[in-house]
This record gives structure tokens, C-alpha cells and sequence, in this order.
């Protein structure tokens, strides 16, 4: 499970075009928390510590406890704007977060046992189709990733949803269709071997 980060923050009294720019030039962002049937708050942070913190790789997938006005807020982080030039952020929405929330969160998935797959050790590619899945969870058990076993996938299989096993807490955010997250594709060399055998056939016929 990632980590709970924790961002200290300062109410925003102004708001408008005007007033973000302001705060930008002092090395603020603009930011809200909105959501659990409570009125949105506007805030600021700090810009760096924002950066620091979505460097970390997993902010979108970590609980962060906002420390504004003595008072700490938790919160799931759900969207950052950034500045189309210098990828600076812009302005952060942070959805407020109930005791026992459950939440949809987008987490890495990365491949283990791939040794073990007949098709990878015959030169096969690993043709990744989701690089991450939609999940439902609790916000205190959101896992960092998922990590799918290809033991005994051989070249022209696919990796199925059906084939992952989820960490305690998760589900499938999409149930209606077991979708596809990977296959193992045919090494060019055993394309053409194969096209090459296809030719000598037709000829021969």
C-alpha cells in the first residue's frame, strides 16, 4: 500500500484568473477540496513540495493528509493541471475522503515470472494493452501495483483479467467484459520462419 503523504496548505480567500497568478509568482498553487457533502475549500500549497510529492511516482494512488488551519484533511489527490511549456503545476483538485471511503484508482501493473513463460524464452514480446488498472478499493488499502504472473503463457496467448489476482481490498472497476492486458506476440524471426514455410507449402502445392 503507498504511503499517506502529508501537504501543508493555506486557505485561498481570493478567487479568479487574478488571484492564481498572484499566488503562482509566489511559488504557490491554487487548489481545491471538494466532495463527502461538504462545501469546497480553496487552498494553496506550496509549489515545491507539490512537485516533490507527484515525483514520488505514486501520488495518485496515495492518501494525502492536507494540514490546513491547525485542522488535517484527508484526501485522495484526483487531478493536477500543468503548464503546457514548463510542466510546472498549475492548480490541484483533491477529493475529501469519508472514514470508511472506497475509492476508483488507475494502479501500475508490472509482470513477474516472465523466465517462466515458454513463449518470452522463445523470443515471444510482451505486448502490453493496459499499463494500469481501474480498481475499486478502500482509500486505506490502495496498492502501489499489481503484479500479474506470466508463468506458462506461451506465444499467441493473452493475459486476461480473469487471469490477475487482485490485492485483498480490490476489485475490477470494469465487470462487464474480461478484458485483455497483455500478449505475447510472435519474435519477428518466428514470423518469418513461419512465412517462409507458408511460401515453400504453396509452392509445393
Amino acid at each position: 500500500m503507498s504511503d499517506t503523504l502529508n501537504l501543508p496548505a493555506e486557505a485561498r480567500d481570493r478567487a479568479g484568473k487574478g488571484a492564481s497568478r498572484a499566488l503562482r509568482r509566489e511559488g504557490r498553487v491554487p487548489a481545491v477540496i471538494y466532495g463527502n457533502n461538504e462545501e469546497p475549500v480553496s487552498i494553496h500549497v506550496e509549489a515545491k513540495e507539490l512537485s516533490r510529492q507527484l515525483g514520488t511516482g505514486h501520488f495518485f494512488n496515495s492518501i494525502v493528509e492536507i494540514e490546513i488551519d491547525g485542522k488535517t484533511v484527508r484526501t485522495l489527490p484526483k487531478d493536477v493541471a500543468f503548464h503546457p511549456v514548463n510542466d510546472r503545476p498549475l492548480h490541484a483538485d483533491f477529493l475529501r475522503l469519508s472514514k470508511n471511503a472506497t475509492v476508483h484508482v488507475n494502479v501500475p501493473v508490472v509482470f513477474a515470472n516472465e523466465e517462466a513463460s515458454p513463449g518470452l524464452k522463445r523470443g515471444g514480446v510482451l505486448n502490453i494493452v493496459r499499463h494500469e488498472l481501474e480498481l475499486v478499493c478502500a482509500a486505506d488499502l490502495i496498492p502501489d501495483e499489481v503484479v500479474i504472473d506470466v508463468t506458462g503463457f506461451d506465444v499467441g496467448e493473452s493475459i486476461h483479467a480473469s487471469h490477475v489476482t487482485l490485492p485483498a481490498g480490490s476489485a475490477q472497476a470494469i465487470t462487464d467484459r474480461d478484458f485483455t492486458i497483455a500478449t505475447i506476440a510472435a519474435p519477428s524471426a518466428l514470423k518469418s520462419e513461419e512465412g517462409d514455410n507458408s511460401k515453400a507449402e504453396a509452392k509445393a502445392e
